[in-house]
């Protein structure tokens, strides 16, 4: 019904919208980088419909990329390399598991928990799910988990980190819909820990069921020194994320500036431990532009395509063609989470918010919907897309790390996708998760 109402109203664009669209889709089947296949596609509309002059392509990409904010990208991403390098995330593993030792399944929470502590510093799920990955998989089989679980339980952890701030898909969502990064990073804290729940809560319930963990019942004067030790060896380790979360929250630092002190923090507590030589940066600077060089241009090739569709009307005929299906709020809330969470099983979280935010966010004004509950709402769709195949990155990453089977990854992680899912409708249809840390301005 969607589609065929989306046709009708756009069905005077011809070619210069289905020709590129058709292009775009089949580049990405043919796994031509996405960066490529959305400038081919921005290229193709703009010769097509002459939408822009292609003389103002060029010009576009700079200042697609041109913005201070999008600094704190690259900063955010190095301070997880070095926070792996000098050794300070198996800290965080310690504190985790002494804090979660005196239940039974200690372990698996310890390493939700860990994702959870490693979001909150390096934004970036792919990074975690390799970082926590490598700590924890072998110690979970020996647990008592088998393989394929523990890669699933790892890469729905990994989640949390594009929605637990600082988060690198806020700060990106935040510049194309030109929104505060920091307001957007308040906003996120109750939903993120909300998922990170959920995934605790999942792990739970498998483990009673399957017992695939013993433990508990510690006496809790045991338990209470192990977290008092844990704490005692590895408080330090915590000044990182304490600077990222009082300097942004408290409003004394931008995201940019955040990052930046978090970096260099970082590194002299690498020299002070000892963790960390000179004979490391080449290694973590190539590794850490590699991931920012996958982010950037496809922030940069996909302004001038978002241009070209608002041009030519695509986000007012979305909401024309969505509206005439039902004007029922209830009923478009559930569309638009669909259409993200199937954007999310096929594509990277990227190039799905450049794309779809203007899109959709026309539609959820006209129903009145929060701006700042929308962003929450769409980053949180898209990360369910972290763990669901086609695409599911956090699958081919631990798969990459343990040899397993994404498939059979996939399926061991359907329980956690269910309860992410729950967790997702209700940060669609209640606004007050999003908006009760924000100022009365943002409500």
């Amino acid at each position: 019904m969607l589609w065929n109402q989306l046709q009708e109203q756009t069905v005077e664009l011809g070619w210069d919208f289905y020709g590129p669209v058709l292009l775009f889709v089949a580049l990405v089947a043919l796994a031509v980088p996405v960066w490529a296949a959305i400038g081919s596609a921005a290229i193709l509309m703009l010769i097509i419909s002459g939408a822009l002059p292609l003389s103002l392509v060029g010009e576009s990409l700079f200042h697609g990329i041109d913005h201070f904010a999008l600094t704190a990208v690259p900063l955010f991403i190095l301070t997880g390399d070095v926070l792996v390098r000098t050794g300070l995330s198996r800290k965080f593993l310690d504190v985790a598991e002494a804090l979660t030792q005196f239940a039974k399944g200690g372990f698996g929470s310890a390493t939700v928990l860990v994702c959870g502590m490693f979001a909150a510093i390096s934004g970036s799920d792919a990074a975690g799910a390799a970082a926590v990955g490598r700590m924890t998989i072998d110690r979970l089989v020996e647990s008592g988990y088998p393989r394929p679980y523990a890669c699933a339980l790892v890469a729905a952890g990994a989640c949390t980190g594009i929605l637990i701030p600082p988060s690198i898909a806020y700060i990106i969502i935040g510049l194309v819909l030109g929104i505060s990064a920091s307001t957007l990073f308040l906003a996120a804290v109750i939903p993120g820990i909300a998922i990170l729940v959920s995934i605790l809560v999942t792990n739970i319930i498998m483990n009673r069921l399957n017992g695939w963990e013993g433990g508990g019942n510690m006496p809790l004067s045991e338990w209470a020194g192990n977290l008092r030790r844990a704490l005692k060896s590895g408080w330090y380790a915590f000044i990182v994320p304490g600077i990222i979360f009082y300097g942004i929250f408290s409003g004394r630092l931008t995201p940019t500036e955040a990052g930046a002190t978090a970096v260099v923090v970082t590194i002299v507590m690498g020299f002070i431990l000892g963790t960390l030589r000179l004979s490391d940066f080449p290694a973590m600077l190539v590794s850490s532009a590699k991931v920012n060089g996958v982010i950037l241009p496809i922030i940069a090739f996909s302004l001038p395509l978002a241009q070209a569709l608002a041009i030519l009307g695509v986000p007012q005929g979305f909401v024309a063609a969505a509206t005439s299906v039902s004007n029922e709020p209830w009923v478009l809330i559930l569309m638009m989470v669909c259409i993200l969470i199937a954007a999310g099983c096929v594509m990277e979280t990227t190039p799905n918010i450049v794309i779809l935010a203007p899109i959709l966010k026309p539609l959820a004004d006209n129903i009145g919907m929060n701006e700042i509950q929308f962003c929450i709402m769409m980053i949180t769709a898209l990360g369910v897309g972290f763990i669901t195949p086609p695409l599911g990155l956090n699958l081919f990453v631990v798969s990459g790390l343990t040899g397993e089977s994404i498939l059979k990854i996939a399926y061991r992680a359907i329980p956690f996708v269910f309860f992410m899912l729950v967790v997702t409708l209700f940060i669609a249809y209640l606004p007050a998760i999003s908006t009760t840390l924000l100022p009365d301005i943002y409500k």
